[in-house]
């Protein structure tokens, strides 16, 4: 049974920054694929980005060039470093972890707020 929390959601400036942090317990971490979801007010939950056990990153458009993923695997914590935020990344950030050979993200967290005012 693998455990996530996130952290590091709050209200922001457009413009600004925001690291959260996703903490995994349970199972073995560095074996696990993570990816950060997001789900807006009305909207269906969206992928956001990604990072496999190996490294290799993937992500949105969107996020291109804002929005960084990495992992610490001695600490069992991946991180989502978002830099020139805007509104429409507002939304409720999922942290969720992979532990599966098909690839499907089978444990989440309970999510972290993040707002960015205009």
């Amino acid at each position: 049974q693998v455990q996530l929390v996130e952290s590091g959601g709050g209200l922001v400036q457009a413009g600004g920054s925001l690291r959260l942090s996703c903490a995994a317990s349970g199972g073995t971490f560095g074996s696990y694929g993570m990816g950060w979801f997001r789900q807006a007010p009305g909207k269906e939950r969206e992928f956001v980005i990604a990072i496999n056990w190996s490294g290799s990153i993937s992500y949105i458009e969107s996020v291109k060039g804002r929005f960084t993923i990495s992992r610490d695997n001695a600490k069992n914590t991946v991180y989502l470093q978002m830099n020139s935020l805007r509104p429409e990344d507002t939304a409720i950030y999922y942290c969720a972890a992979s532990t599966l050979a098909a690839g499907t993200y089978n444990y989440w967290g309970q999510g972290t707020q993040v707002t960015v005012s205009s």
